[in-house]
Parts: structure tokens; C-alpha cells; sequence
């Protein structure tokens, strides 16, 4: 499941593609399939690493690739190992919402990216992540949960702060949000519960098979019960200004 649309990225051959806090690495595959892409992904969670490396190395095998190169190891965010603008697009999906240190992080991302590309940065949206916390006091308390719900303005605000330019905002998966209301309901790790595994089924029937109706049914809810909000964003000449 993708967060960030690719057909809004300029992804040329030779590219370097960050993904800070990649996850299992569902952004950094995605990206890999396309011509001569180098992706890199950092993530603290070692067997996320290890998933994003397996899922990369079957694409190899398998020639699924665009030809290009990954590397993945473990790292944390507000101290990227790598250096000042190593890259020329950094994505960074659901992450923030986790880091204590959110101001560190967003320079860090920054200072990586190369002066003029593009940054995509997604958070939970706040009517709907508000609704979690409110039916469900151990969907944000639990360690490595979300620790903060993010306006948009003060998202904006943190990573202009921090050097970007935010040039549009996109909403995402709409028809999440009903699943994890659902979830937080019933207990957040109440994979038990009859209706959320009939809720699961369907999204992962949606997710394979991308039908024109909830296609349809999902951008038409965006606007109102997105689960994420995400930012396109350009790195402006005075970083960190």
C-alpha cells in the first residue's frame, strides 16, 4: 500500500532515493522498479530491515527492478549517517509522528537532500487520528506508538522551519480510517475480532485488486476521512534558515 503517489516524483536514472524510516520497504520497492534508481532505506526496527533487504533482493532475482542499486541498514532518523545533500528525493512516511525529537529529524532529512528536489513527508491526519486516540487510550500509549497528532499547518510550519518549501498536500487512504476506528474499538491488536478481519479482507482485496468503485469511493472520501495527509515539499536555497 503506497502512500506516496510516484507519478508526482521526477524519478530519472541515477537518482538517488532516501527512504528515512523505510519500513519493510513497501516505498523503497516501489521505487526500485523504476530505470537506473539507487534507494536507500534506514529504519531502526531490525526485522523491518531485514523484510525491506529480502524484498529487494527477490526483485533482483527475479528482474523486477529498474537496473539501479539498494542498500539498507539500520539507523535513526534524527541522525542520518549520511552526507549533506546525498540525495535527490527523500521520503519519509508515518514516521514523524513517532519521533521525540521532531525538529532533529526534520533537519536531518533536510540537510540530505539535495538544494531544489523533492521531499515527501506523510503523518496521520488529525480529525481521523484524533477519533483513534479517543477510543483507545493503547493505540498511543504503547512504546513506539504515535506520540503527537499534527496539524497541517504545524507540520508545514516544522519542515519550512527546517529549510523545505511546501508546494501541494495530497490526502490518502480513506477507506483506512473506518479500519482502524474499528480496531481501536475493540482492542488495537484485536486481530480476533470478526469484523475487523472481514474489514482487513476487504482492504487487502482492494489493495490487490483495485477496483474502479472503491478507487472511485476512496478519492471521493479523501477530502473528508483521509487516514494520511501528505506534503510535496522542495528544498529552498537557505536550509535550515
Amino acid at each position: 500500500m503506497l502512500t506516496v503517489d510516484f507519478k508526482k516524483l521526477d524519478l530519472s536514472p541515477g537518482f538517488r532515493v532516501l527512504d528515512a524510516g523505510c519500513g519493510a520497504g513497501r516505498h523503497l520497492s516501489e521505487a526500485f522498479r523504476y530505470k537506473g534508481i539507487h534507494v536507500v532505506g534506514i529504519d531502526l526496527n531490525r526485522e523491518d530491515v531485514v523484510t525491506a533487504k529480502n524484498t529487494l533482493k527477490i526483485m533482483q532475482h527475479k528482474g523486477e527492478d529498474g537496473g539501479g542499486s539498494w542498500f539498507v541498514a539500520r539507523s535513526d532518523i534524527t541522525h542520518i549517517p549520511f552526507e549533506d545533500e546525498s540525495f535527490d528525493i527523500v521520503i519519509c512516511s508515518e514516521v514523524l509522528e513517532h519521533i521525540y525529537a521532531q525538529e532533529r529529524a526534520a533537519r536531518e532529512i533536510i540537510r540530505v537532500l539535495k538544494t531544489g528536489k523533492s521531499l515527501i513527508v506523510s503523518v496521520p491526519r488529525y480529525f481521523p487520528e484524533r477519533i483513534c486516540w479517543a477510543l483507545s487510550e493503547d493505540y498511543h500509549t504503547e512504546e513506539g506508538g504515535h506520540i503527537r497528532i499534527y496539524k497541517r499547518n504545524e507540520l508545514v510550519k516544522l519542515l519550512e522551519g527546517a529549510g523545505a518549501r511546501c508546494i501541494s498536500k495530497d490526502f490518502a487512504h480513506s477507506l483506512h480510517s473506518p479500519y482502524w476506528w474499528l480496531k481501536c474499538l475493540v482492542g488495537h491488536k484485536n486481530d480476533k475480532s470478526p469484523l475487523v478481519r472481514l474489514y482487513h479482507k476487504f482492504l487487502v482485496w482492494d489493495i490487490m485488486k483495485k477496483p474502479l468503485l472503491t478507487r472511485t469511493l476512496d478519492r471521493v472520501l479523501n477530502p473528508f476521512i483521509a487516514k494520511s495527509i501528505v506534503l510535496y515539499l522542495k528544498k529552498g536555497n537557505h536550509y535550515g534558515a
